[in-house]
């Protein structure tokens, strides 16, 4: 029963933050619309000018959307901590009888349900430009569980992030800076085999490319005239990015619980 209650009390808290958004449909609608932008843009204005050796450019474009948007889905849970604390609701919190965790469990789940509806939508916006599933039905889950893990790991660090900076806005302007150039120093939108020397070294083991190419594996969209990655993290993509979720999560779990308790007792 102990193990149970954090969850349990999480499962709250989550749904205290899926009523917030639906309260602020905003946040839902720009979140989603972003990705839906960046998927026509690529694919239609960009799309024209970029020749993906063995495979349709859309069918390559998608998934490395979908890890870019969960990815950036995933920032929420750092400016929602940020914002919770500027207003006073951590202190609300700590006079309730519920585990300590259970706010971070909330906030990270509430964020992943979020992916989720989004994740939904860029799908179905694919396969009306022309993306299409080429796997087993099995595999394609696969697919989007592990995008999700992924985000969902990343959720973590920004929670930690969220309960270390001031303000939301820090938040957003700190992520942005780093995410962005992790989503396009990787094989979300273009091969990296045109890459500078060192670029592509960093590119083809940065786990945003190994997410990537593990979708676009389960999701099929790799045809078998495609050339074979040459380096161990895109050659075992699936492999590699486990090993990703399992040592963020391992690190940033306990550091933001750690945090969260240092700035419930500000």
């Amino acid at each position: 029963m102990t193990m149970l209650k954090p969850i349990a009390d999480g499962a709250i808290v989550a749904k205290r933050n899926l009523i917030k958004i639906k309260r602020v449909p905003d946040i839902l609608v720009f979140s989603t619309i972003s990705p839906i932008m960046f998927i026509l843009l690529f694919a239609y204005v960009f799309g024209s000018a970029i020749e993906v050796q063995g495979t349709n450019y859309r069918e390559f474009l998608i998934p490395g959307i979908f890890a870019q948007t969960v990815i950036f889905g995933a920032t929420l849970t750092g400016a929602g901590m940020a914002d919770d604390i500027k207003k006073g609701i951590i202190d609300r919190f700590r006079s309730l009888p519920m585990s300590r965790s259970a706010v971070l469990i909330g906030r990270t789940g509430s964020d992943l349900a979020n992916n989720v509806l989004i994740i939904t939508v860029m799908s179905l916006t694919g396969l009306l430009i022309g993306w299409r599933i080429r796997s087993s039905v099995g595999e394609a889950i696969g697919g989007f569980l592990l995008l999700l893990a992924f985000a969902y790991a990343i959720s973590w660090i920004m929670a930690w992030v969220g309960l270390l900076v001031p303000s939301p806005e820090v938040v957003n302007n700190a992520s942005f800076v780093v995410i962005f150039p992790l989503t396009f120093i990787a094989n979300t939108f273009v091969p990296t085999n045109n890459f500078p020397a060192p670029l592509k070294f960093v590119a083809n083991w940065n786990p945003v490319s190994s997410v990537t190419q593990a979708a676009r594996d389960l999701f099929g969209n790799t045809p078998a005239t495609v050339p074979k990655p040459d380096y161990w993290s895109l050659q075992h993509p699936v492999l590699y990015t486990v090993g990703w979720i399992v040592l963020l999560l391992l690190i940033f779990v306990p550091l933001s619980v750690r945090q969260y308790k240092k700035a419930a007792s500000r």
